[in-house]
């Protein structure tokens, strides 16, 4: 599965996140070889042709499932809780076989107490009390752990460093109608802090690092000659659209450079499903076929509920889950099949009820729904997934290879 941008090498993270020059990377790596360097967004990066890397051991032992990662998403405080023996329990006794774990949540908080005399930002809560611990119990059920960090959406790092988000006219740090903060893809500090977090994961053991809320604030493309926020080196001028694509593709390309690089993990994208069925998200800076590119996953968010009426050409599309994602999956495997490295696909799939649609347009998901989605994915030629429930309470008596 690993895969690479070609652009970033062992030499260039060893400069940028280590402080060493171009000759102290060189001879770190033991090997001859020409270098040269440039800089992009406040970063020297050395370019090189071919280095081999360095292998980075927790000590865990973890291998990807053959069958494909069937998982679950699991909150801070369900992984640190007496909820987790269930959500064990259910992956012990089911064909499922992975878990999404919350190390940074939607709020901008590490779900667990930073150590003393870390660098890491202190930024922590004790919901996963030990850490390690939890490492060592997944290994001991072999379930393959993904790490889940919320990146741009922030609030914790938006309202401690308001030069990161966006302002107001007034000078407030802007926030959508649900009080949510969003901080600045174009700012490369941005980037440095989401991907010390993302090491720190690597770290402890978890095998893929999933970056979610990689994008703008939705409908930015309304809002963006309001607000005042730094371009940093994306100010071309020409196209501000593009700009945003370039700004979050670029964080990703790094991002699994240098994680792959330094700790040999896999570096997933969760994505809205609707970016793979136009050409770019004017707003929020997702192009699906770019960021496809460069991750080694590729996890849309294509849960029934979350499509408009009229999509796919289905009136009420949360009450139609088959139809859904089957529609989905075809208009997904045309655009990866044209890439020269295709990503593994991993979607998210919808495990709980949108009441918030209204009476007539929604379902009461349960394992029938579920399995409707899985099939459809699996008649797609389709073999992995991750559902989601934000409570963690998933339907019972699912056949979760239907």
């Amino acid at each position: 599965m690993k895969k690479k941008l070609g652009i970033w090498t062992l030499a260039a993270v060893l400069t940028v996140t280590s402080g060493l020059t171009a000759a102290e990377a060189k001879a770190e790596e033991g090997k001859e070889s020409d270098l040269a360097s440039m800089t992009t967004g406040g970063h020297t990066l050395t370019l090189e042709g071919s280095m081999p890397r360095f292998t980075y051991d927790s000590g865990l032992n973890f291998s990807y499932p053959e069958e494909g990662v069937k998982g679950i998403y699991v909150t801070g405080h369900s992984a640190g809780g007496a909820r987790m023996d269930e959500l064990i329990d259910l992956i012990d006794s089911t064909d499922l076989n992975a878990m999404v774990i919350d190390i940074k949540d939607d709020h901008g908080n590490l779900t667990f107490s930073v150590p003393e005399g870390s660098d890491l930002p202190d930024i922590g809560k004790n919901m996963i009390k030990d850490p390690e611990a939890l490492m060592k119990k997944l290994e001991e059920h072999d379930i393959y752990p993904i790490a889940r960090i919320t990146t741009f959406k922030d609030n914790v790092l938006a309202e401690k460093h308001p030069e990161y988000s966006y302002q107001t006219s007034s000078g407030d740090t802007w926030s959508n109608g649900s009080g949510h903060m969003f901080t600045n893809p174009f700012m490369k500090e941005v980037w440095d802090y989401n991907l010390q977090i993302a090491e720190e994961a690597a770290r402890l053991g978890f095998q893929d690092i999933q970056f979610d809320y990689i994008r703008f604030p939705e409908g930015f493309e309304t809002r963006d000659d309001q607000l005042t926020y730094s371009t940093g080196d994306y100010d071309s001028g020409d196209d501000n659209v593009q700009e945003r694509v370039d700004a979050v593709t670029e964080f990703v390309a790094f991002s699994e450079e240098t994680l792959q690089t330094k700790y040999n993990v896999n570096v997933s994208a969760d994505i809205f499903g609707y970016s793979a069925t136009q050409e770019r998200a004017p707003g929020i800076g997702q192009d699906f076929r770019l960021i496809s590119e460069n991750v080694d996953v590729i996890s849309s968010m294509i849960y029934p509920s979350h499509w408009g009426s009229g999509y796919f050409n289905i009136d009420k599309p949360d009450t139609e889950p088959y139809e859904v994602i089957d529609a989905y999956a075809k208009a997904e495997t045309e655009i990866l099949s044209s890439l020269d490295e295709q990503p593994t696909t991993r979607p998210w799939i919808q495990d709980f009820t949108a009441s918030y649609l209204g009476s007539g347009n929604y379902l009461q998901y349960g394992s029938t729904e579920v399995e409707a989605q899985i099939q459809a994915l699996q008649n797609n030629g389709i073999e992995e997934y991750l559902l989601w429930d934000a409570q963690n309470t998933y339907s019972k008596g699912t056949d979760y290879t239907p």
